[in-house]
């Protein structure tokens, strides 16, 4: 990370809150664990029951929908604190310093190690998005796209990149999940310094053989499949 951060990243939103004594802090623990094990269980199979989710925290089924009446209402709430901590760090780099490439590239890195789009990716599809989801998921494309558009402007990308190609970036990235969490951050940072420096301008570079992904194909893997 620059050390021209204006603030560090907040912690993770299902850290359970402090101070709090008797049943509201037992609450709290179980919700932490409930989204924590929600994460878990959801990378591997976003179709799992709500049930295995349950016995990934240690909680009693009805625990879990005292909490959340349904799976539908937990995956948003996963969504929706992916989003929140994609626009946190997003805002640290929202000036362009130390220079627009290297606040790209450390938005990048910000957002991988977070690794909070692997799972929103996962989940798209499977559930209604509300309209809170789609505030959230704009004000985070608009850094977003900010952030590369400083980039792009100074002259520091090649000229064929491409906002969208962001989000690919981050698939690709998080997509690498070893068993050894430490080796699985190194092989994301390697892949990481590749990847940026094929986007960095250089006029030896030809062309790129496919145009970047457009808005409509990103954003259709959020439709819920009709039943037929």
């Amino acid at each position: 990370m620059s050390s021209s951060l204006k603030d560090p990243v907040q912690p993770p939103p299902h850290e359970p809150p402090r101070g709090l004594n008797g049943r509201r802090a037992q609450a709290a623990r179980n919700d932490h664990s409930i989204l924590a094990a929600a994460r878990t269980v959801f990378l591997q199979s976003p179709q799992a029951p709500v049930a295995a989710v349950a016995k990934e925290a240690g909680v009693g089924i009805s625990a879990l929908y005292r909490r959340y009446p349904g799976k539908e209402q937990l995956l948003q709430k996963l969504c929706a604190d992916g989003l929140r901590t994609f626009i946190s760090i997003a805002e640290q780099y929202s000036d362009g310093q130390p220079d627009p490439f290297t606040a790209l590239k450390d938005f990048v890195r910000g957002i991988v190690d977070a690794d909070v789009h692997a799972l929103t990716v996962k989940l798209a599809g499977t559930f209604t998005p509300t309209p809170e989801l789609g505030e959230l998921s704009v004000r985070a494309d608009l850094l977003m796209k900010s952030i590369f558009q400083r980039a792009f402007d100074g002259g520091m990308l090649r000229a064929d990149a491409d906002a969208n190609d962001v989000p690919m970036i981050f698939e690709q990235l998080t997509a690498i999940r070893l068993l050894d969490e430490a080796r699985t951050v190194a092989l994301r940072h390697r892949y990481l310094d590749l990847i940026m420096d094929g986007m960095r301008s250089n006029p030896t570079f030809g062309t790129l053989s496919a145009p970047a992904p457009s808005g409509m194909e990103l954003g259709e893997r959020w439709a819920v499949p009709q039943s037929a």
